[in-house]
Protein backbone atom coordinates (compact mmCIF):
# COMPACT_ATOMS: atom_id res chain seq x y z
CA UNK A 1 0.00 0.00 0.00
CA UNK A 2 1.27 3.61 -0.92
CA UNK A 3 0.86 6.49 1.16
CA UNK A 4 1.69 10.48 1.13
CA UNK A 5 0.32 13.34 2.19
CA UNK A 6 0.88 14.39 -1.00
CA UNK A 7 -2.71 14.67 -3.80
CA UNK A 8 -0.61 12.42 -5.98
CA UNK A 9 2.42 10.14 -6.16
CA UNK A 10 4.80 11.16 -8.60
CA UNK A 11 5.21 7.92 -10.67
CA UNK A 12 1.61 6.75 -10.55
CA UNK A 13 -1.44 7.95 -12.35
CA UNK A 14 -5.26 8.58 -10.02
CA UNK A 15 -7.14 6.55 -11.87
CA UNK A 16 -9.92 5.90 -9.74
CA UNK A 17 -10.70 7.79 -6.47
CA UNK A 18 -12.57 4.96 -3.85
CA UNK A 19 -13.46 7.74 -0.94
CA UNK A 20 -11.77 8.09 2.10
CA UNK A 21 -10.47 5.45 5.10
CA UNK A 22 -9.74 6.15 8.34
CA UNK A 23 -8.07 4.31 11.28
CA UNK A 24 -8.07 5.43 15.02
CA UNK A 25 -7.30 4.43 18.35
CA UNK A 26 -8.22 5.82 21.74
CA UNK A 27 -5.14 5.96 24.42
CA UNK A 28 -5.63 6.84 28.11
CA UNK A 29 -2.17 8.07 30.51
CA UNK A 30 -1.16 5.45 32.84
CA UNK A 31 -0.72 6.61 36.24
CA UNK A 32 2.70 5.23 36.98
CA UNK A 33 3.76 6.70 33.79
CA UNK A 34 2.18 10.24 34.71
CA UNK A 35 4.21 9.68 37.87
CA UNK A 36 7.35 9.58 35.48
CA UNK A 37 6.50 12.01 33.24
CA UNK A 38 6.10 14.80 35.95
CA UNK A 39 9.30 13.84 37.62
CA UNK A 40 10.80 14.25 34.05
CA UNK A 41 9.14 17.77 34.04
CA UNK A 42 10.98 19.04 36.89
CA UNK A 43 14.38 17.77 35.74
CA UNK A 44 13.82 18.13 31.42
CA UNK A 45 14.42 16.01 28.57
CA UNK A 46 12.76 13.77 27.00
CA UNK A 47 9.28 12.39 28.23
CA UNK A 48 10.01 9.09 26.42
CA UNK A 49 6.92 6.94 28.37
CA UNK A 50 4.66 9.97 26.00
CA UNK A 51 6.92 9.50 23.10
CA UNK A 52 6.22 5.64 22.74
CA UNK A 53 2.63 5.95 23.48
CA UNK A 54 1.85 8.26 20.79
CA UNK A 55 4.27 6.46 18.48
CA UNK A 56 2.12 3.13 18.77
CA UNK A 57 -0.96 4.70 18.55
CA UNK A 58 0.56 6.64 15.25
CA UNK A 59 0.88 3.21 14.05
CA UNK A 60 -1.89 1.73 15.08
CA UNK A 61 -4.25 4.74 13.70
CA UNK A 62 -2.03 3.83 10.36
CA UNK A 63 -2.27 -0.48 9.96
CA UNK A 64 -6.04 0.68 10.75
CA UNK A 65 -6.07 3.40 8.46
CA UNK A 66 -4.72 1.01 5.62
CA UNK A 67 -7.01 -1.83 6.48
CA UNK A 68 -10.00 0.21 5.92
CA UNK A 69 -8.25 0.83 2.50
CA UNK A 70 -7.50 -3.01 1.86
CA UNK A 71 -11.16 -3.65 2.37
CA UNK A 72 -11.81 -0.92 -1.00
CA UNK A 73 -9.47 -2.79 -3.20
CA UNK A 74 -7.09 0.51 -3.44
CA UNK A 75 -3.24 0.26 -4.48
CA UNK A 76 -2.21 3.61 -2.20
CA UNK A 77 -3.93 6.70 0.38
CA UNK A 78 -3.37 10.24 -0.95
CA UNK A 79 -3.71 13.00 1.16
CA UNK A 80 -3.22 11.43 4.36
CA UNK A 81 -3.44 13.37 7.45
CA UNK A 82 -3.45 12.88 11.07
CA UNK A 83 -5.70 14.70 14.00
CA UNK A 84 -6.27 13.85 17.86
CA UNK A 85 -8.92 14.98 20.12
CA UNK A 86 -9.43 14.54 23.67
CA UNK A 87 -11.94 11.94 24.34
CA UNK A 88 -12.13 12.50 28.13
CA UNK A 89 -10.07 13.22 30.97
CA UNK A 90 -6.53 11.16 30.66
CA UNK A 91 -7.56 9.81 27.23
CA UNK A 92 -7.10 11.35 23.39
CA UNK A 93 -8.12 10.39 19.93
CA UNK A 94 -5.34 9.61 17.06
CA UNK A 95 -7.20 9.46 13.86
CA UNK A 96 -5.15 8.72 10.48
CA UNK A 97 -7.57 9.35 7.63
CA UNK A 98 -6.94 9.60 3.51
CA UNK A 99 -8.28 9.00 0.24
CA UNK A 100 -7.92 5.86 -1.00
CA UNK A 101 -7.45 5.45 -4.82
CA UNK A 102 -6.89 2.86 -7.67
CA UNK A 103 -3.47 3.96 -9.25
CA UNK A 104 -1.93 2.67 -12.45
CA UNK A 105 2.07 2.99 -13.33
CA UNK A 106 3.10 6.16 -15.22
Amino acid sequence: MLLTTQDELADYEIIETLGLVRGNTIRARHIGKDIVAGLRTIVGGEITEYTKMLAESREQSIDRMIADAKRLNADGIVAMRFTTSPVMAGSAELLAYGTAVKLRKK
